[in-house]
Formats: structure tokens, C-alpha cells, sequence
């Protein structure tokens, strides 16, 4: 699988959690939390091999002002969803609607970030690096993750 493969189908994993939970009501406390775990390790996981082998690849490979635009905002979107808002919807009681709002900033800020990385920054790879790099990064890709889910499971 290449790496524009994997990293859509964690697009669609997430997107999926992520409209399960927000589909949930404030009845739901152990549903929420279950799913929460769920989001929480899987976007960690993801953002964290974007950032360690993704960006780096497609930013060495960029070749315009436009390709470093694009680098830096992912990064920020990155930030934004795992390091301010989930933060904050872990620390939310569950069966709140303070929790259901957070919720849906959370999905909306991965659904605009996957959408923008699907549009442009994996069109722009598939144009800047050859298929042999992208089955390359992939192989990375998907060693990495499986380190990080044991990592995760683990502690």
C-alpha cells in the first residue's frame, strides 16, 4: 500500500469514529469514552507518522512556495485538533453537551484537514515523487504505525 493509500484509509477510519461519536447522546457516557480512546490513539498515531515521515518526504520534495504553505498549515491543523481540542474533550465530562459540541469542532476540524490533505497535498505528491517513493513511504508508513499502536496498547 502506498502512502497516499495508507493515509486516506486512516482519513476514512477517523471520519467514521469520529461521526459515531458525535452521533452519540449524552446518554451514552461509556459508548463516548470507549470511542474517545478509540479517536485519541488512532489520531495520535496518524498525526505522528505524518509529521515524522509524510511531511518531511513531501516537504523535501516540494519545490514551491505553495508546497511549504501547505506543508506549515498541516502542521498547524495538526496542532489545533490533537493538541487543543482533544485535549480538551478528554478532560469534558461525557454526558455533558459541552462534550457533544467539542465533539463536532473536533470532526469538523479532522473532516477539513483530511479533506484539504486528499485534495491537494496527495495530489501535489503523487505529481512531485515517483510511485516507487510513495510504495517506499508507505512501507515506512505502516511500520511505524504498527510500532506506535503496540506502544499505545502497551501503556
Amino acid at each position: 500500500m502506498n502512502a497516499i493509500e495508507l493515509l486516506t484509509q486512516d482519513h476514512k477510519n477517523m471520519r467514521a469514529l469520529l461521526e459515531e461519536l458525535s452521533g452519540t447522546t449524552t446518554r451514552a457516557v461509556k459508548k463516548r469514552k470507549e470511542l474517545l480512546e478509540k479517536i485519541q490513539t488512532n489520531l495520535t498515531v496518524h498525526n505522528t507518522i505524518e509529521e515524522e515521515i509524510f511531511y518531511p518526504a513531501f516537504k523535501n520534495s516540494g519545490d514551491s512556495k505553495d508546497d511549504a504553505e501547505m506543508y506549515f498549515e498541516a502542521l498547524e491543523e495538526h496542532r489545533a485538533a490533537g493538541d487543543l481540542v482533544l485535549p480538551d474533550l478528554l478532560k469534558t465530562d461525557a454526558g455533558s453537551e459541552k462534550f457533544s459540541g467539542r465533539t463536532k469542532v473536533l470532526k469538523e476540524l479532522f473532516e477539513h484537514h483530511a479533506d484539504e490533505e486528499e485534495k491537494e497535498m496527495f495530489k501535489r505528491a503523487k505529481a512531485l515523487m515517483s510511485k516507487k517513493t510513495l510504495e517506499e513511504l508507505g512501507e515506512q508508513l505502516a511500520q511505524r504505525k504498527l510500532e506506535l499502536k503496540k506502544k499505545a496498547q502497551a501503556g
